[in-house]
């Protein structure tokens, strides 16, 4: 009954660059029987020249990511039957504001981000639960480093840190309108795991959700 539950539900997996989104992206759809929703990341055409020359490419690449990821959203919700996205649109405005933050786009340019973004929102249909892998920018920088993407060798722990502000309040904001279940990540959890987390939570109520994880015997 479970994944029965589960199998209408169109989830989106929030969280730090390098946390596991896309690895347990798959891993839910594969226990779930639910299709995957991948970041576009290996044919965007923007991100190298973005990690060279971010302050010149902040604007055409997030104008490029939300159209990509609007696409994306608009077939989860046109395909039917649930889904799983490694990462959601919501998410984009938290990289926006945290480029602002840092003095990598200008102010107008953001402004104008924002607009589409409100217009296109519009258009959306929200997911039924977003789960928010939450970790340390310490952590997240070293599972960047361990897989070793070469146009992400420029991300340093500011930006991290200054990122993961954002999403703090990000997910505190969103959770006004969509579930969000909130899943400290510093440890790596099985999609089994996960899938009872997110029936048992989800049912629980519209409205943030932390988990706690009860130890171990013998650890």
């Amino acid at each position: 009954m479970q994944n029965e539950t589960l199998q209408d539900l169109f989830i989106g997996i929030a969280g730090l660059i390098g946390a596991g989104k896309s690895t347990l992206a798959t891993a839910l759809g594969e226990h779930l029987g639910l299709p995957v929703y991948y970041e576009p990341v290996a044919d965007n055409e923007y991100l190298a020249d973005f990690y060279r020359d971010t302050p010149r490419y902040a604007f055409a690449t997030q104008i490029y990511l939300l159209n990509r990821r609007f696409q994306q959203h608009q077939e989860v919700i046109w395909a039917g039957g649930g889904g799983v996205q490694d990462r959601t649109i919501y998410e984009d405005s938290v990289f926006a504001k945290t480029l602002v933050d840092l003095g990598q786009m200008d102010e107008r340019d953001y402004r104008t981000y924002l607009a589409l973004f409100k217009h296109m929102s519009n258009f959306m249909c929200r997911p039924n639960v977003i789960v928010f892998l939450d970790l340390s920018p310490e952590s997240s920088m070293e599972r960047i480093q361990e897989r070793a993407r070469g146009v992400e060798t420029g991300i340093t722990v500011e930006y991290l840190s200054a990122l993961n502000a954002n999403y703090q309040a990000f997910i505190r904001q969103i959770s006004r309108t969509v579930p969000v279940i909130k899943v400290s990540w510093e440890q790596y959890r099985s999609p089994g795991e996960m899938a009872e987390v997110i029936h048992k939570e989800y049912l629980r109520g519209s409205f943030l959700r932390e988990v706690q994880w009860n130890p171990i015997a013998g650890v």
